[in-house]
């Protein structure tokens, strides 16, 4: 059974950093891409970052580049979301997701394009 857990959410104040994991069970993380992906009240779920171990590529929304990194720990199989200079704007719960073309369709005009798998969500909140 595939499952995504992600943890490392929680409150910080603008300019603060989080780190967000999301674990993976039930494949590797050869199998699939992952994405992480956010959804602020009253709008709609966003592409944040992707990443794929196995096509060596990486994406970042415009929104957070210079400021967010994805990465993984293979022994683990764990993905990672480091987020630095956080703003209140990035407030949201922050979805983790595997899909086999997620970075292949990480361009279409539709945002959850590719997902296969998601999971249940972390809160992140910035304070101004």
């Amino acid at each position: 059974e595939v499952q995504l857990v992600e943890s490392g959410g929680g409150l910080v104040q603008a300019g603060g950093s989080l780190r967000l994991s999301c674990a993976a069970s039930g494949f590797t993380l050869d199998d699939y891409a992952i994405g992480w992906f956010r959804q602020a009240p009253g709008k709609e779920r966003e592409r944040v970052s992707c990443i794929s171990t196995t096509d060596r590529v990486t994406f970042y929304a415009d929104s957070v580049k210079g400021r967010f990194t994805i990465s993984t720990d293979s022994a683990k199989n764990t993905v990672y979301l480091q987020m630095n200079s956080l703003k209140p704007e990035d407030t949201a719960v922050y979805y983790c997701a595997a899909g086999t073309f997620l970075t292949t369709l990480w361009h279409t005009s539709v945002s959850v394009d590719g997902v296969d798998y998601w999971g249940q969500g972390t809160q992140v909140t910035v304070s101004s």
